[in-house]
C-alpha cells in the first residue's frame, strides 16, 4: 500500500486530552471553529458552507483522504451547499492535539490561494 494511504498507527504515538487552556489556544489560531459540546463529547465544530452539492462533496472526498491519513475521522453532516464538520477524540474522552491538526488541515482545503 502507498505510504500516502496509509493511516497513522497511533498504537505507538500516545494522545492527550488537552487541558481547557490548551483548548482556548487551540481555538484562538483556527478560523470558524467553535467548541461544542460538554465533558466526554466536547468537540471542535465547524460549518464549511459551498455554492452547490458538487463543491461540497469535492470537500468531503477531499476531507475523508485527510481523516483516512490521520486515522481520526470526523462526524459530518452534509447538505446541498454546506458541510458541517465535529472532531473529538473518543479514546482519551475529549480534545486531542490531533483534532487541532485535522482542523487545520480542513481549513486549508478551502483556503484561498494567496496573490
Amino acid at each position: 500500500m502507498s505510504s500516502m494511504f496509509k493511516p497513522k498507527d497511533w498504537k505507538n504515538i500516545p494522545r492527550k486530552a488537552l487541558s481547557a487552556t490548551e483548548i482556548v489556544s487551540g481555538l484562538a489560531k483556527l478560523d470558524g471553529w467553535k467548541l461544542d459540546g460538554d465533558g466526554a463529547h466536547v468537540a471542535i465544530e465547524k460549518t464549511f458552507s459551498f455554492a452547490n452539492y458538487f463543491e461540497t462533496i469535492a470537500f468531503v472526498n477531499a476531507l475523508a483522504f485527510i481523516a483516512h491519513t490521520q486515522d481520526h475521522h470526523p462526524d459530518l453532516s452534509v447538505h446541498y451547499n454546506r458541510c458541517v464538520v465535529r472532531f473529538n477524540t473518543h479514546d482519551v474522552g475529549g480534545l486531542s492535539g490531533t483534532d487541532f491538526e485535522c482542523a487545520r488541515q480542513a481549513n486549508a482545503l478551502v483556503a484561498s490561494p494567496a496573490p
